[in-house]
């Protein structure tokens, strides 16, 4: 009886993929307002649209480090993440592009401190 109910359970369609979560650390420059970084993040998300990426900014209000934001960047899932990382990095070796764009005026306004990647269920 066990066994025939492992095999159910097993045969059962679930979810394999979860929504991804891009996690980044940063902090901002000296002569970056946060309402700055938000109009390059909300310039971001334009962008991000084409590829399922989408992104909020978490600010603390209360804990050990108050003076890290995070960047929260959602997909549907690690290959869509996968697809928009590509088209990301490989758009930064044209200057003119809009991704290299964005990269340059993120640099400008804030540091990265880490970065982790999360599987979302």
């Amino acid at each position: 009886m066990k066994k025939l109910l492992l095999s159910a359970v097993l045969l059962l369609p679930l979810s394999a993929f979860g929504e991804h979560m891009d996690v980044i650390e940063f902090e901002l420059r000296d002569g970056c307002s946060f309402s700055k970084y938000m109009g390059i993040v909300n310039d971001f998300n334009k962008w991000g649209e084409a590829y399922g990426y989408h992104s909020q900014i978490a600010m603390p209000l209360q804990g050990e480090n108050l003076t890290s934001l995070y960047w929260l960047g959602t997909t549907a899932n690690a290959t869509a993440f996968g697809k928009a990382w590509d088209a990301w990095r490989d758009a930064q070796s044209n200057e003119n592009s809009v991704e290299a764009k964005l990269n340059v005026r993120f640099e400008t306004c804030s540091k990265n401190l880490s970065r982790n990647g999360y599987d979302i269920y």
